[in-house]
């Protein structure tokens, strides 16, 4: 595949992912979104190391990107069902609204 078909698709990947998190109220979704961005950010980096072969930087950047993604969305869904738990709710404007 060539570098521009490549990076056009990371780039829409991180717009939609973007779109997610400004757009949707469902925590998860948000979530979702914030995992596409990441994901995106992989692949451009991925997409560079592959078309520098001397170069394997892009591709130990992307595997610790994704190790503290992992990380990250684990911490994110133990937090979600905390405060699923506690306010009954998932939107993010209704938790906000409710002062516990």
């Amino acid at each position: 595949m060539l570098l521009n078909t490549m990076l056009v698709l990371g780039a829409l990947m991180f717009c939609s992912g973007l779109f997610v998190v400004l757009t949707k109220k469902n925590t998860i979704m948000v979530l979702i979104g914030i995992e596409l961005m990441l994901n995106a950010a992989n692949l451009n980096l991925v997409t560079f190391s592959r078309f520098d072969p001397q170069a394997l930087q892009g591709q130990v950047f992307s595997l610790f990107v994704i190790t503290v993604a992992a990380a990250e969305a684990a911490v994110a869904l133990a937090i979600v069902v905390k405060v699923y738990k506690y306010f009954k709710t998932s939107d993010l404007d209704r938790v906000k609204s409710m002062k516990g």
